[in-house]
């Protein structure tokens, strides 16, 4: 140290109470070291430790702690020899207030000669920080006419000296306001609390229209307002109050409104408000006086605060051409206490109705009709059910009948029935049948509605007997032995079953009837009747109002039965004979049969392969060998019979002799029982007449095969010396007394004088019909 520099004062922290005592009774309190911050007078001596114990040795003092050898570094030292305890460098108590050590007292080997002592330094403050504002710019608010006193806002500052000084006690204060618009207040209007920065309103007339904001130049100093200062601003708002009432500008309005339109706008009106645009203050809210039907609404424009009238019923211009309104406008917001308080603003609008040319109008839709199924063609089933505003020409149309049971008059619209209805058809769902009318106005404007058809169930269908035919066993007894009858009906209830059956009481017959049940009857023979075939005459009604009936044959069979009840066939019989066929001999003839009927579907096939062999891969599908005559390569066709029970249906080539010459094209096939060379003649067709060309050839391209067959077809219609095509059909015997018609086309117009078919009849029921197709008489 220089020689100006003061001797620290000497501090004994290892106090003994007499020499030589080895025990240390108690270490001293060593008081703080206060060193003030700043100091530029560098290294300075702080203090100096020493040891008041005598060693016969060196001592050497060390130092230990913040400051030293631990972070912040290099800020203290110790003179090793002396004691003395130095600052290196000025200190700053805003980093570092105070620092706490360890003062050792060791041998030159290293041996505690003390325990350690601490030694405390404390750093003394200096007002060298200024007070700053915790933001840049602070920022508020006030309502206009807010009263003097009026708390505005708070603003707040800090300062980094040492606050139990007065280097840390604030104070604030306003230095300077500004008004935007500038000039607009020239008086000062805010105050500040010195010690807690409240702002507050000091004077009247905070009005949002004249001033929108200020700004204030705001100080805060140190040391109670003598010290160190720093500037900061504040902005505050003058916040509006709804002080002023909205008005219509102008207070008339005249629209046009579109009839039959709705949700759309037909005008606007526009008001007037002082008060902050965006807010409520400002806000309009309209409302309709004198709407009681509902039919218009209005609603505001956030944007531009207009009110948006709009229709939200459609109008008719027919019932109503203009509308006066009277509407009134107020503020989202209710009107302040401070504003004046002039009448709610009001305003008239006249909507005129613009006519419009309206589609007619079904008064229902659907249309609903009731009808029965059975209506007569012509039955008028609806009118009146359309009408049109404008009282114009119109036009009617079915756009929908998918049955074709609907007549329209399209100039009144009358729906009649065409036809009568079925209620089986596929259209009819649930008895209902549904279709669609579509009218056209005079000016094209056309509407379409449906017509729902409800049909009401008529007995319109008589029941039918089923089955139709069956058996009886000869063996039973007339009341053992019976044929269970039903009938159907294509009505549905309640005119279908009940069926009551009966035999005509005119008709003698040995049949009587047992009814079964509401829907089967049994019919039994009255006496032991003889093998055969019986036509029955059946009545047969539904229970429908009124009732409807049928008559029929029911074609009855008695035979002999076999043990289990059924109709022993031909065969049969043979077999339960007194012939006596034993087993064996039955299922040899069986197999014979067997390998019989395979050898000859064997035949068949071969002759039948063979024959499409010889066929010309050169020419056309049908040409054979022989290019003379075509239809002699004509193959023949399974013969159909009479039914299921035709045991004994024939095939027309049989009717051909195998060692005859081939027919020729038109000739007719020879009948059983007729001379060589004498023919029937037809009695639908003149006699002798020429035959028409037939082709010859035919074409070489398969696609033209439709065409040559046609031309033969056509050739051979009409050709009166060969028979009608049906010919070769066989019918089954319907018994005695049918009502059913003949199926032929064959009818006996003129006879043959030189032959005698009366035979026929002998040859049993299947010839009768012939006989009847070729008797002259």
């Amino acid at each position: 140290s220089s020689a100006e520099e003061q001797p620290p004062r000497v501090l004994h922290p290892w106090r003994h109470r007499g020499r030589g005592l080895a025990r240390v009774r108690r270490d001293w309190i060593i008081p703080q070291i206060r060193v003030l911050e700043n100091s530029k007078q560098v290294p300075e001596a702080l203090v100096q430790i020493k040891s008041d114990k005598i060693f016969t040795g060196e001592v050497i003092y060390k130092l230990e702690g913040p400051g030293v050898d631990q972070e912040p570094k290099n800020l203290f030292e110790i003179d090793d020899k002396s004691g003395v305890i130095r600052s290196k460098q000025p200190l700053d108590r805003e980093k570092h207030s105070s620092f706490t050590l360890k003062a050792f007292a060791l041998s030159p080997s290293g041996e505690r000669l003390e325990n350690p002592t601490t030694i405390e330094i404390v750093v003394l403050d200096q007002n060298d920080n200024r007070p700053v504002f915790t933001q840049s710019q602070f920022v508020g608010a006030v309502s206009e006419f807010s009263v003097p006193g009026t708390s505005v806002m708070s603003v707040s500052a800090t300062d980094a000296d040492d606050p139990t000084t007065e280097n840390a006690i604030l104070s604030y204060s306003i230095i300077g306001q500004e008004s935007l618009p500038p000039n607009a207040v020239t008086k000062v209007m805010f105050g500040i609390n010195n010690e807690t920065g409240t702002i507050y309103t000091r004077d009247v007339g905070l009005d949002r229209e004249v001033v929108k904001s200020f700004r204030l130049r705001l100080q805060i100093a140190d040391m109670s307002g003598q010290g160190l200062t720093s500037e900061g601003v504040a902005i505050i708002q003058v916040s509006d109050i709804n002080n002023h009432a909205p008005q219509f500008s102008p207070a008339a309005y005249s629209f046009k409104a579109v009839e039959n339109r709705k949700s759309y706008e037909v005008g606007r009106v526009n008001v007037t408000d002082r008060d902050d645009p965006g807010t409520g203050n400002w806000e309009a809210k309209y409302s309709i006086l004198n709407d009681q039907d509902g039919n218009f609404d209005i609603r505001t424009d956030p944007v531009t605060n207009q009110g948006l009238l709009t229709v939200v019923k459609p109008l008719d211009f027919e019932a109503r051409s203009e509308y006066s309104l009277k509407l009134r406008v107020e503020n989202v917001n209710a009107l302040s206490s401070k504003a004046q308080n002039p009448p709610v603003s009001t305003a008239a609008v006249r909507v005129t109705v613009v006519n419009q040319n309206e589609a007619p109008h079904f008064s229902e839709d659907p249309v609903l009709i009731v009808v029965p199924e059975s209506v007569p063609p012509g039955t008028l089933l609806k009118s009146n059910y359309v009408s049109d505003p404008d009282n114009s020409e119109l036009r009617f149309e079915i756009s929908r009948d998918p049955e074709r049971w609907l007549d329209i008059n399209r100039v009144t619209g009358d729906i009649t029935a065409k036809r009568s209805f079925n209620m089986r058809s596929p259209h009819v769902r649930n008895n209902v049948y549904r279709a669609v009318v579509k009218v056209t106005d005079a000016e094209g404007l056309s509407t379409s509605g449906g017509v729902s058809i409800t049909l009401k169930e008529t007995n319109d269908f008589p029941p039918q007997v089923v089955p139709g035919g069956g058996f009886v066993c000869k063996e039973a007894t007339p009341e053992a032995s019976g044929l269970v009858v039903t009938a159907v009906d294509q009505d549905f209830p309640p005119h279908a079953a009940p069926f009551r059956f009966e035999i005509p009481d005119d008709l003698p017959v040995n049949w009587t009837l047992s009814q079964l049940n509401t829907t089967h009857a049994v019919l039994h023979p009255l006496v032991q009747l003889e093998e055969g075939e019986y036509a029955v005459p059946l009545l047969v009604s539904d229970s429908g109002r009124p009732a409807l009936s049928s008559f029929t044959h029911v074609n009855v069979s008695v035979c002999l039965c076999d043990p289990s009840g059924d109709c022993k066939s031909a065969a049969g019989a043979v077999l339960g004979s007194s012939v006596g066929l034993s087993f064996i001999a039955l299922i040899i003839v069986t197999a014979s049969v067997a390998l019989l009927l395979l050898l000859l579907l064997l035949a068949a096939a071969v002759s039948a392969c063979g024959r499409r062999h010889r066929l010309r891969k050169d020419t056309g599908l049908l040409v054979g060998e022989s290019e003379d005559d075509v239809r002699d390569n004509v193959f023949n066709y399974d013969e159909q019979g009479g039914g299921e029970e035709d045991e004994n249906a024939f095939n027309i080539d049989l009717l051909w002799n195998p060692h005859d010459a081939p027919p020729t094209p038109g000739s007719y096939y020879p009948t059983p029982g007729f001379p060589r060379g004498k023919q029937p003649l037809r009695r639908d067709a003149p006699h002798n007449l020429p035959s028409p060309v037939y082709p010859r050839r035919p074409p070489a391209d398969p696609t033209d095969i439709e065409d040559y067959i046609n031309d033969g077809l056509q050739a051979a219609d009409g050709d009166p010396n060969v028979p009608p095509y049906d010919t070769a059909l066989i019918y089954d015997y319907e018994g005695e007394g049918s009502l059913a018609g003949s199926l032929s086309s064959i009818a006996s117009g003129s006879s043959d004088g030189d032959q005698d078919y009366d035979y026929l009849n002998d040859w049993g029921p299947r010839f009768q019909k012939l006989a009847h197709m070729y008797d002259p008489r």
